[in-house]
């Protein structure tokens, strides 16, 4: 369970203690001999560099970063936290932003932890904390094996698997977090672990927890993932004008109904901003289009893409082989920290008046100020529990709904928000209500888990982390939040 109401209480008088303590830089400095790596605190020259998320739109105020240097360090900076009431995140690039981050939170980056042992007899991956999905997908090119990588290079594996990870490969292959085989980490305490499917008593609830229960249970250091086949992926993206999205849906919503499980397929209703760092073909335009990957070969491939080539108009064809290595070309989304609001939504279903719903909301001429609008397909592995999986659970609905917007400017805020309520408003009779844990935001951790796995994920997170040291984007709560 988790640390009671006094020890808690004891806890935060701690911190305020320490944060209005005259020596304050004594604590710091102490800090600083017990790690190897560089600890970085406000008024440094660095410091905002130091404190910055990937979203830049979250303005994280840590009372120190510290870039470790191996684990040792993270069992170090854990101690010293706990020993004066602290608590602590981790973020390898910055990815799991954390709102509210202020001066009671110290801050773990994790990124130089960068190890990569790949054993192919065994078809699986060890990666440090720091490793960039990018980074895995490069060692595995050319061996015919793949992990479960999403749509971006940048995040790191073990931070979009550990929430459940939404892989191209998962309607062949299911939720990420269900691939996990082992996981080092610190806890709560600062005690190392290791776990997996060998592990008892309350080793064993925590595996359960971790795999897809997110970052509140430790800091992990190492994961050693399973990989898949991948003889060949053959993919890309073929783009129409907006105005072709009514047609263009109905093809997706026909032909996802049919699509075997080597198929992904993602619909997009684009606006690029007329910006010099926009490529030429796109900048300034407004498209429709699918991305695909398939776990097969091209002639396979184009013959199931065949339905889509009858929508007039097709602007681009971006297709072909996909080397591993390039897998992120397919979405083709940004790498560079970006100011960014998301709202997601998981879809039960795509009938005709969600579709024309959806098209007035977001398509052509809706006034829309988004730069992405995004259905995945789900289904497949997705829907099904593997013997012995993890916390995520299956996911039922057959579609994602996710929303991007741009805040450029402060004014932009309240457009985007207007704009997210009125798509949601255009969906509600397809939502389920629930939201995947790697799309959500603030909401998604209040609406997950059923009230039974909900608990044990407390009691994995009590056990782990009696002192509530350990803070992350996910954090496990016994109720739901309102």
């Amino acid at each position: 369970m988790n640390a009671d109401n006094t020890t808690l209480d004891r806890a935060e008088a701690t911190v305020a203690a320490t944060l209005d303590h005259p020596d304050r830089s004594q604590v710091l400095a102490d800090l600083r001999r017990r790690v190897a790596g560089t600890v970085h605190t406000p008024g440094d020259p660095d410091w905002d560099v130091a404190r910055m998320p990937w979203n830049v739109v979250v303005d994280q105020q840590p009372l120190a970063v510290v870039d470790v240097r191996d684990e040792g360090d993270v069992r170090a900076a854990v101690r010293w936290a706990v020993d004066l009431g602290f608590q602590v995140t981790a973020q390898p690039t910055g990815h799991g932003a954390v709102h509210g981050l202020g001066g009671d939170v110290l801050l773990l980056r994790t990124g130089a932890l960068q190890d990569i042992v790949v054993d192919e007899q065994r078809r699986t991956a060890t990666v440090g904390a720091g490793v960039k999905a990018g980074a895995l997908l490069a060692a595995l090119d050319g061996t015919g094996l793949t992990f479960l990588a999403g749509s971006s290079s940048d995040p790191t594996v073990v931070g979009m698997t550990l929430t459940g990870g939404i892989s191209w490969f998962g309607r062949a292959y299911g939720i990420g977090s269900d691939s996990i085989v082992s996981v080092e980490l610190v806890d709560g305490l600062g005690r190392h672990r290791t776990l997996s499917a060998a592990s008892h008593g309350p080793d064993a609830d925590l595996f359960w927890a971790v795999r897809g229960g997110g970052g509140d249970f430790g800091v992990v250091t190492r994961m050693e993932v399973a990989l898949h086949p991948a003889p060949h992926v053959w993919g890309g993206r073929l783009l129409w004008p907006l105005e072709r999205l009514p047609e263009l849906l109905r093809v997706f919503a026909r032909s996802t109904a049919e699509a075997p499980e080597t198929l992904s397929t993602w619909l997009h209703a684009y606006q690029f901003p007329p910006l010099p760092e926009v490529p030429e073909p796109f900048r300034g335009r407004s498209f429709a289009s699918v991305a695909v990957a398939f776990l097969g070969e091209a002639e396979e491939g184009e013959r199931l893409l065949a339905p889509y080539r009858v929508v007039p108009d097709l602007a681009m064809d971006l297709t072909g082989d996909v080397p591993l290595a390039e897998l992120d070309g397919i979405a083709a989304e940004p790498t560079d920290p970006t100011p960014g609001m998301e709202w997601s939504q998981l879809l039960s279903r795509l009938d005709e008046d969600t579709m024309d719903a959806f098209v007035r909301a977001v398509g052509a001429g809706s006034g829309s100020p988004l730069p992405v609008v995004q259905v995945r397909h789900l289904g497949g592995a997705f829907t099904r529990t593997p013997d012995g999986g993890g916390a995520h659970g299956p996911v039922r609905e057959p579609y994602n709904l996710f929303l991007l917007g741009i805040p450029a400017v402060p004014e932009l805020v309240p457009v985007i928000e207007a704009c997210f309520e009125r798509t949601g408003a255009a969906v509600a009779d397809a939502a389920s209500g629930r939201t995947l844990l790697n799309f959500g935001g603030a909401h998604a951790r209040s609406t997950w888990w059923s009230d039974a796995d909900r608990e044990r994920l407390v009691r994995a997170k009590g056990e782990s982390d009696p002192l509530g040291t350990l803070r992350s984007n996910r954090p496990v709560e016994a109720t739901t939040a309102p």
